[in-house]
């Protein structure tokens, strides 16, 4: 198991509680990182889109994480 810092912004911050939050992740990828989000915060498998970005760069499913990483949730924005 892994713990991972994450800062969250929008719907997210809602979601989770706060404006950051640590996560233990069994495995090293945004793809574990995801899944364990959707098992424990059930409310984010309603959103239609979230990103995920590591050190400031949208990461794909597949990139591997680091405890040292800085994570960011990115939601759905609105706006007209």
């Amino acid at each position: 198991m892994l713990t991972f810092k994450l800062r969250t912004f929008g719907i997210t911050r809602e979601l989770l509680g706060s404006k950051e939050a640590m996560l233990e992740v069994d495995g090293n990828t945004v793809a574990d990182l995801r899944r364990t989000l959707s098992e424990k915060y059930p409310g984010l498998r309603g959103l239609n889109s979230l990103y995920i970005a590591v050190n400031n760069d949208y990461a794909s499913e597949d990139q591997v994480l680091n405890t040292s990483d800085e994570i960011a949730l990115i939601p759905p924005v609105s706006g007209g």
